[in-house]
């Protein structure tokens, strides 16, 4: 009596194309696998072994370089600007309606003890005399605020991901050029046995003339 089977199970995983491909890959002694089907195994393992070996190192040699940029950088920037509290000469307008933010007209000291003014970002609503702490450098002119922790760890992981992404590339470019070159060898090699084997057939190693 005849097993029954399920109607839905018509396809094993050895007849899907994945299937196929790693079994043209397996590392095996099977006398019908070309020479060229080796070398790319060959190939293919050595940059899966870069990968696995150089994704760790390019990770931390990208996010150390990158984390200690960013500290210099940050400690730069500390030391060359101030925070200093700002009065508003004037109510705040916000920019539109809805928006929590507004600038208004600011008066503030440099660090030298010069009065400045100028446009600064507040609250919306802020009232004539009302403080804001602002960021400037060593002439009074306002500046961005120094780099935070955050950011910093935030440049550091994003160092991180794209060095492991770019090392990924780099062999993927690698591994479709070794592929390309084996398939154009086994190409020329396939045209070489067929022009032999032509020869081969033909008496004297000619292709026989029209009416012989």
């Amino acid at each position: 009596m005849r097993a029954w089977r399920s109607p839905g199970n018509h396809t094993s995983p050895r007849s899907t194309r994945l299937g196929r491909v790693l079994r043209g890959l397996r590392p095996d002694r099977n006398p019908l696998r070309r020479g060229s089907d080796r070398a790319e195994t060959a190939v293919l393992a050595v940059l899966l072994a870069a990968f696995l070996a150089g994704a760790p190192f390019a990770a931390h040699a990208a996010g150390s370089w990158t984390y200690a940029t960013s500290v210099r950088e940050a400690q730069a920037q500390q030391a060359a600007t101030y925070q200093v509290r700002a009065t508003l000469l004037q109510a705040a307008t916000p920019w539109s309606v809805g928006e929590g933010g507004a600038e208004a007209q600011a008066r503030w000291k440099a660090p030298d003890g010069q009065v400045r003014t100028g446009q600064v970002f507040v609250l919306s609503g802020a009232a004539v005399g009302s403080t804001v702490m602002v960021w400037v450098n060593r002439a009074g002119q306002l500046t961005d605020s120094p780099l935070e922790v955050s950011q910093v760890v935030g440049r550091t992981n994003m160092a991180q991901v794209l060095a492991v992404v770019a090392l990924a590339v780099t062999l993927i470019a690698i591994g479709l050029a070794s592929h390309w070159a084996l398939y154009r060898r086994r190409l020329a090699r396939w045209d070489a046995e067929w022009m032999a084997t032509g020869a081969r057939r033909s008496p004297g190693g000619r292709t026989p003339a029209n009416g012989d």
